[in-house]
C-alpha cells in the first residue's frame, strides 16, 4: 500500500474508462484502463504499483503497465468481473464498445513475449470467442454491467434503443427488449439483485425492468418538460435533455444517481418515491461526467466533472423527514489538472478513488 496520498500513471493516450480490481490481497493495488482514440486501434491496460527493480524502471509515474491488449474503437466501458473469492490466478474483465468483450488476466511468473518478466498476460477469454453478439450486425454498446449478485449475468445497452441481457458462462442471450424511445446510454443492476435493472437514455427517462415479469417497466424519472421556455431553470436543462449515466447505490438499492447530459447538477432518487429527486447536488460549475457511489457507506458519493472538479458528498439528510430539495456543499473536493472524465470507487480499499483526465489517472487518498 503506497504512503503517498495521490499516486499518478501517465498513460500513452487518454484514457476514458478506468476500474479499480475487485479481487482483494496483494493485487488490489491495480487498475483497468481503456483509452480514446479517434481511431479503430485502441488499448486496455492494467496497471499496477511496482515492486521490482525492472518494473520500476518501466514505471510510467507512481504505476507501471503489467499487460496490455488492443482493442477495436475505443472502449466504452471496462470493468473486473465481480470477486466471489478462491485463489484462482486468472481474472476476467469485460469491455463493450463495438461487441461485448471478455478478457482472461492470467498471473504468471514466467516472463512473456512483449511483458515484463513475472507480469500477467491479458488475452480474449477463448472460451468466449473473445465477443458476444447476438448478430453480425451488431449496433455498438454504449454501456454495460456485470452482475454481483450473479456474476454469471450481464447486461449491456445500445445505440439501437435495447438492452440485452447475457448469460456469461453459456456464451447466449437471456433477454433482449427495447428499453427506450431513443439512444440508450447506460444500464447496471440495482444492488443485490439477479434480476432488476434500470437504464437511462437519449429519452431523458430512467427505467426499471424486472427479469421475472418484462412485460411492464416503471418509469422512476423523467427530464420535466418546461413550458413557455428553452430551459429550466435547474443546472440550465432543456426539455427532454438525455440522461448519460446513472448509479446506483452499493449498500441501498432504493437511492440511484443519475445526470443530464450538459448539465451541472446531479439527481438524487429514491425508487419508493418515484417522480422526481429526493434531493439534487449543484456544486459544480461545468458539465458532469461522472458519478460513483461509496462501496462502504450508504452516505457518500463522489462526483466528477469538467470543471476539473472531484467532489465527494455526504447524503445522510437522505434518511431525513424532509430532505433538503438540493446540496451544494460537498464534504471533500480535489481540483485536476484537467476536465474530469471518468472515476472509480475502490471496493477493497475504500479510501481510494481514482479519477480520469486528459493521459492521466491519479489515485486519490481520502
Amino acid at each position: 500500500m503506497p504512503r503517498k496520498e495521490i499516486c499518478t500513471y501517465n498513460a500513452p493516450w487518454p484514457v476514458y474508462y478506468l476500474d479499480w480490481s475487485k479481487r482483494p490481497g496483494h493485487q488490489k493495488f491495480r487498475l483497468a484502463i481503456g483509452s480514446f482514440v479517434e481511431e479503430y486501434a485502441n488499448k486496455i491496460q492494467i496497471i499496477q504499483l511496482p515492486e521490482t527493480e525492472e518494473q520500476f524502471r518501466h514505471a510510467s509515474g507512481d504505476f507501471y503497465c503489467s499487460a496490455e491488449v488492443d482493442h477495436h474503437y475505443p472502449p466504452t466501458k471496462v470493468t473486473w468481473a465481480p470477486y466471489k473469492g478462491g485463489h484462482s490466478s486468472t481474472d476476467l474483465l469485460a469491455s463493450s464498445g463495438d461487441y461485448l468483450r471478455l478478457w482472461e488476466l492470467v498471473d504468471s511468473g514466467a516472463p512473456a513475449n512483449g511483458h515484463i518478466g513475472g507480469s500477467p498476460r491479458m488475452t480474449s477469454a477463448g472460451r468466449t470467442h473473445q465477443r458476444l453478439t447476438k448478430g453480425e450486425l451488431a449496433a455498438p454498446l454504449t454501456s454495460f454491467d456485470w452482475c454481483d449478485a450473479d456474476p454469471k449475468l450481464a447486461v449491456t445497452c445500445s445505440i439501437d434503443t435495447t438492452c440485452t441481457v447475457w448469460d456469461i458462462e453459456k456464451q447466449q442471450v437471456k433477454t433482449q427488449l427495447i428499453a427506450h424511445d431513443r439512444e440508450v446510454y447506460d444500464v447496471a443492476f440495482a444492488s443485490g439483485s439477479a434480476d432488476v435493472f434500470a437504464s437511462v437514455g437519449a429519452d431523458g427517462s430512467v427505467r426499471m425492468f424486472d427479469l421475472r415479469s418484462l412485460e411492464h417497466s416503471t418509469i422512476i424519472y423523467e427530464t420535466p418538460a418546461v413550458t413557455g421556455s428553452n430551459t429550466s431553470a435547474a443546472g440550465g436543462l432543456t426539455s427532454g435533455a438525455p440522461l448519460l449515466r446513472l448509479s446506483f447505490n452499493k449498500l441501498d438499492a432504493n437511492y440511484l444517481a443519475t445526470f443530464h447530459m450538459d448539465s451541472t447538477d446531479v439527481q438524487i432518487l429514491d425508487l419508493r418515491v418515484p417522480g422526481v429527486p429526493v434531493t439534487e447536488l449543484r456544486r459544480h460549475v461545468a458539465n458532469v461526467n461522472c458519478v460513483g457511489w461509496a462501496p462502504h457507506n450508504s452516505s457518500h458519493l463522489c462526483t466528477g466533472g469538467d470543471d476539473r472538479e472531484v467532489l465527494v458528498w455526504d447524503l445522510r439528510q437522505l434518511s431525513a423527514s424532509r430532505p433538503a430539495k438540493s446540496l451544494q456543499d460537498p464534504l471533500l473536493s480535489y481540483t485536476a489538472e484537467a476536465e474530469v472524465n471518468q472515476l472509480s470507487w475502490s471496493p477493497i480499499m475504500s479510501e481510494w478513488i481514482a479519477v480520469g483526465f486528459g493521459k492521466t489517472v491519479q489515485a486519490l487518498r481520502i
